[in-house]
């Protein structure tokens, strides 16, 4: 085992280079660069192959990283990928975007022992990437086709992952969006700095190619109601995530070029993509030369500011009302950004948009933490008389989101939600109050992670194949009867 495992002692953590920061800052390309094969081989055979390991037990997917990374310390990278991908739909995804100081990484044993973490993200990243390269990823043929077809609602990572399983089952499956191309908030709502966009591609590409169906500019409500999409399918699955974005209300709220972060992001993420974008063609939505000012601590708020950086902003600052160890944001994601120039003012929050017209300032009070309030985390209170101004030409609201009313979106005002919006499922089966209706994602447990939505996709589609296996039984049983 020593030969090529325990390692931490004589090898110290090492994540791949950055990028240099005068170049990052001038385009929207990913700014790791990648592991060369020997060093990933070096940072896997840190691992301490724990009895039991608490990066897996941390990991939403509970994926198999102790053997995964003995497996790349080995140089048997096919064998690592198959481990790696056999738990996981999108690992080159969450190797690239998933929080990992806070998840496998924060509770590596040898990262609590004081050696530095195993780079679990970096290696996960280079496995499948590999795999790429080598083509051992390849569109999966389903062994026997099964008549019984789902319908699924929405073509984030969540429904992918879901389609993705009950494909392999042998299910007939069609996804349905509403925008013109898959991914959802992997294609328009995250960076390219951090997701390039063929990553999410050629993963959607894969399913096609597997035999998923996806009809885009689908709207449910408009262009068929839930019932009609539940007459054509033997089970329907919600996955729409969650996008209305939170509002502030404070006077001024209403003065042009104040934009919520999604519509900021998503105007960005399709110029990069080479669409038209009107809003920001003419300026609106374009950061250049602008006083930036984003409001939130959350990691998309760590997307906008870098997002406003590399469209050659004069100015970008994050007002955020807590101090630096109360934001919720990535911390990774934190010092990325300060790298690049933003300016964080912590212990602020807005108190009023100034501007005749159009925004040219923002009021701002100075905050105190007191007592911790229900997250754990310490209330902010304004300090008394501490109101200053600084300059904005252009702010970007983000301060999470809300779901949006689905009952009357889809025509189904029977469908029932929690007192959040959510919707309201059976923990048990995934199973809305409407019979062969499923919901999984960031609409039943609210804006989350990627590699929680994955999650929940996979358990539903556990769910969904009992529902049609009982299903079946229940049709022979009553013909038989």
């Amino acid at each position: 085992m020593k030969e090529k495992m325990l390692k931490f002692i004589d090898l110290n953590k090492q994540n791949p280079p950055k990028r240099k920061t005068d170049k990052r800052k001038g385009d929207f390309l990913e700014i790791y660069d990648e592991f060369i094969n020997q060093k990933a081989k070096e940072q896997s055979s840190r691992c301490s192959q724990c009895g039991v390991p608490f990066c897996q037990v941390h990991c939403p997917l509970h994926n198999n990283i102790p053997d995964w990374l003995k497996l790349t310390a080995e140089g048997r990278i096919q064998e690592a990928y198959q481990i790696s991908q056999s738990t996981n739909n999108m690992p080159e995804v969450c190797g690239r975007i998933c929080p990992q100081d806070r998840l496998c990484e924060g509770n590596c044993v040898i990262e609590q022992s004081g050696h530095g973490t195993v780079t679990i993200g970096a290696i996960e990243k280079y496995i499948t990437d590999t795999a790429w390269e080598k083509g051992w990823v390849k569109p999966f043929k389903v062994k026997k086709e099964l008549k019984q077809s789902i319908g699924i609602i929405g073509a984030g990572p969540a429904g992918m992952a879901c389609a993705e399983e009950l494909r392999k089952s042998g299910y007939q499956v069609t996804i349905y969006d509403r925008y013109d191309r898959p991914g959802g908030l992997l294609i328009y709502g995250i960076p390219n700095f951090k997701l390039e966009k063929f990553v999410v591609e050629r993963r959607t590409k894969l399913l096609k190619d597997s035999g998923i169906k996806f009809i885009q500019n689908f709207e449910v409500g408009k262009n068929k109601s839930l019932n009609e999409l539940k007459e054509k399918h033997d089970a329907i699955l919600i996955a729409t995530g969650v996008y209305k974005a939170r509002e502030i209300e404070i006077p001024g709220n209403k003065l042009k070029n104040i934009f919520p972060a999604m519509q900021f992001l998503t105007a960005s993420n399709r110029k990069g993509l080479g669409d038209k974008v009107e809003l920001f063609d003419n300026g609106t939505l374009n950061a250049e030369g602008k006083d930036v000012v984003v409001i939130g601590g959350g990691d998309t708020a760590m997307d906008c500011v870098r997002t406003a950086v590399r469209q050659k902003a004069k100015s970008v600052k994050c007002l955020y009302r807590r101090d630096r160890d109360n934001m919720p944001g990535s911390v990774r994601e934190v010092a990325n950004a300060e790298e690049e120039g933003v300016e964080f003012v912590w212990l602020t929050s807005p108190k009023k948009f100034l501007g005749d017209d159009h925004i040219s300032g923002v009021e701002i009070n100075k905050m105190e933490l007191g007592e911790p309030d229900a997250s754990g985390r310490k209330k902010p209170q304004i300090k008394e008389n501490s109101e200053y101004m600084i300059n904005a030409d252009l702010v970007i609201k983000s301060l999470g989101f809300d779901p949006e009313n689905i009952p009357k979106l889809f025509n189904a005002e029977e469908l029932v939600v929690s007192r959040w919006g959510t919707i309201k499922i059976d923990l048990e089966t995934m199973q809305t109050n409407i019979d062969g209706v499923f919901a999984a994602g960031d609409i039943v447990r609210g804006a989350s992670l990627v590699v929680w939505a994955i999650r929940d996709g996979r358990d539903a589609s556990n769910q969904i194949k009992k529902f049609l296996q009982n299903k079946i039984k229940k049709n022979k049983e009553e013909k038989a009867a």
